[in-house]
């Protein structure tokens, strides 16, 4: 088997719980080298739980998270360390650190994580930010200065500052309006393409997922309940999907509406 054909992560019987609430129970799935997998799933079934303990920010209490071939779960803090390296992140709200310039804030992981000098920081932050398409005026303003679009498309270039092996997408559309999501869609699947990165995204919208997946699975009760390409998700068997993907009220997901 070639180093193409060997997944990039595999996960295996993956549990997580808090308290007496079982959040994973058991996920088992793949995402090959350089492929954009996209979990879907509704508010509650654990898809930031899964990327959490994929991060090494959530210890699971059973299974198998392997990297590169390395198993990380228990994995000592310099090794960690050195995986986390491999790792670019998209946070949900973007998660910019006001404080900070743009370009301080898209450059703090090269500066705080790796030492680097600033100055060689500062460099590699404009050209990130000309990558999503900002400008270099834009480099030295505030986030409070940004409209929504413009932070999301800072702290994607953030994500991809360190040239990372493997991004992670947290609700990469949410709050923006369809056109900006267009363009943020737009930007993800060019800049992962760009770098050759494996990518993991994690959301509720289907519009999205549909245009960076290369593959989508559902994540539906602690579970993978279905996988498979992109294309195939609209005509998918699955109730639980074809409820899902349709966004129908009825069906067997049945949402928890609370009496006033």
């Amino acid at each position: 088997m070639s180093d193409t054909d060997t997944p990039k992560i595999v996960v295996r019987g993956l549990e997580k719980s808090f308290g007496s609430k079982r959040v994973l129970d058991g996920v088992d799935i793949d995402c090959g080298v350089g492929e954009s997998l996209v979990i879907i799933g509704g508010s509650g079934t654990g898809k930031s739980v899964f990327v959490k303990c994929i991060l090494g920010i959530l210890h699971p209490e059973a299974g198998s998270i392997c990297i590169d071939g390395a198993e990380t779960v228990g994995m000592r803090r310099p090794a960690r360390t050195e995986l986390m390296h491999k790792f670019g992140m998209l946070f949900q709200g973007s998660a910019l650190f006001d404080s900070l310039r743009v370009w301080e804030n898209v450059a703090f992981g090269l500066i705080q994580g790796r030492g680097m000098e600033r100055g060689k920081a500062r460099r590699i932050a404009f050209d990130k930010l000309a990558a999503v398409g900002l400008g270099a005026e834009v480099g030295e303003l505030h986030p409070a200065e940004l409209s929504g679009g413009m932070q999301k498309r800072v702290a994607l270039a953030r994500a991809i500052a360190a040239e990372p092996e493997i991004i992670f997408f947290d609700e990469p559309t949410t709050g923006l309006d369809p056109i900006m999501a267009d363009v943020i869609n737009d930007l993800i699947v060019t800049l992962v393409r760009q770098l050759g990165a494996t990518a993991i995204s994690i959301t509720h919208d289907m519009v999205s997922a549909r245009k960076i997946a290369d593959r989508i699975a559902m994540l539906h009760k602690g579970k993978i309940i279905w996988q498979g390409p992109a294309g195939e998700v609209d005509n998918a068997t699955n109730p639980f999907v074809d409820q899902f993907v349709h966004g129908r009220a009825e069906g067997p997901i049945q949402m928890e509406i609370r009496a006033l």
